[in-house]
């Protein structure tokens, strides 16, 4: 039997998603879990990879057992009572055996947070950015994504991916409803069919630089045109970057 889990993490204490040789990663911390409920290992696979120190309100993965689990619920507290407090299963969903949580994802989106003075609530969940960003200016660049195909200029350099070819669908600013009524909060929404390992935290960098007016509209289109990562922007920090909902035609 296969299931889906639905997941959510705060990334800070971890390596990424994926299983690393030394460091501790959200899989691995979950399989543990796992094994530990079902008495026997159980490999997950999900829905994607997240780098370090990136978040998730919404990861799916999905894992196969011998026999059917008689209670999903009981399934989700168990394990929500093994796993660490910035681990949560939301929900244990039985899918057909042949569904995959990386391949079958029809779109993901992704959240990324700033906020315009210091504030002790945002930090840790949102990055300080300068109150003179011309945010209409970013959202000018960030329209163009649409218009392309290959983002090898905001991809990690020496990744086993066979393409750089990405569909974003949505690419925008906006300002947000922030818990700290003393800041204004932006956020970064975009939604494409698959991300490039690096690809979302380059992308807001090079709008970032966009927005400082330190390169023209123009210039950001001509970096994605170079397919040159050492064209564009720095990557931004992780702790404001969120994986904020993954797509299946079947869920």
């Amino acid at each position: 039997m296969r299931y889906f889990l639905k997941i959510s993490f705060q990334g800070a204490a971890y390596h990424g998603w994926q299983i690393q040789p030394r460091d501790v990663s959200v899989q691995e911390t979950i399989e543990k879990a796992l094994a530990m409920v079902l008495r026997h290992d159980t490999p997950i696979t999900g829905a994607g990879r997240t780098d370090a120190g990136v978040n998730a309100t919404t990861m799916y993965a999905h894992f196969d057992t011998p026999q059917p689990v008689a209670d999903l619920r009981l399934l989700a507290r168990s394990l929500n009572g093994i796993l660490p407090q910035d681990i949560a299963i939301n929900q244990v969903i039985p899918v057909h055996d042949e569904a995959h949580a990386r391949f079958d994802a029809t779109s993901r989106t992704y959240k990324y947070f700033a906020h315009t003075a210091k504030s002790p609530l945002l930090r840790a969940t949102s990055w300080q950015c300068n109150p003179k960003l011309d945010f209409e200016l970013m959202n000018e660049a960030a329209q163009h994504l649409m218009a392309y195909e290959d983002f090898t200029s905001f991809s990690k350099l020496h990744t086993d991916v066979k393409t750089n070819i990405c569909h974003i669908t949505q690419a925008r600013w906006e300002r947000y409803d922030s818990i700290d009524s003393n800041v204004e909060q932006w956020v970064f929404t975009i939604t494409a069919d698959r991300f490039l390992r690096n690809m979302v935290r380059a992308i807001v960098g090079t709008l970032v630089d966009v927005g400082s007016h330190k390169i023209s509209v123009s210039d950001f289109c001509d970096i994605i045109e170079k397919k040159d990562r050492c064209a564009a922007g720095t990557s931004m920090p992780a702790h404001a970057l969120y994986l904020w909902d993954v797509k299946y035609d079947f869920l």
